[in-house]
């Protein structure tokens, strides 16, 4: 397993990390198998979407916001909670299957960390299953 980290600049933010996942399979050796990104943070996700037009991750984001505003009328008390609720509906890992040490990701595919309350230094917890 390996730990990388990502610093965010905006509360809100789609940050590509698809090279760093290839660069921790190319390293692990991994030919066949699975790789697995697991995010340890309650306001945070991993997403998988296009990566070629920046307006789709925008869209993502935007759309989010509308669904779930900053500020509604919620119980948790540090102002948050917004973040917690993207957080749970993206989902906190993905697992990508590898086959001849690439990423099988489809054509336009890129692997994305989710940024929910920013700016922050976030940890990334990458692992391999090999077959």
């Amino acid at each position: 397993m390996k730990e990388v980290y990502v610093s965010s600049r905006r509360r809100e933010e789609l940050i590509d990390i698809t090279h760093e996942i290839e660069r921790f399979v190319m390293e692990e050796g991994t030919e066949e198998g699975f790789v697995v990104i697991y995010v340890p943070h309650t306001t945070a996700g991993i997403v998988i979407n296009e990566g070629f037009d920046p307006d789709v991750g925008k869209d993502i984001i935007e759309t989010l916001r509308k669904l779930i505003p900053e500020h509604g009328d919620y119980r948790h008390s540090e102002g948050n909670s917004d973040a917690h609720i993207k957080s749970s509906l993206l989902g906190e890992s993905k697992i990508i299957p590898v086959k001849n040490g690439k990423l099988m990701l489809g054509t336009w595919q890129r692997v994305f960390f989710f940024e929910g309350d920013g700016p922050r230094k976030r940890r990334i917890i990458l692992g391999v299953i090999r077959l």
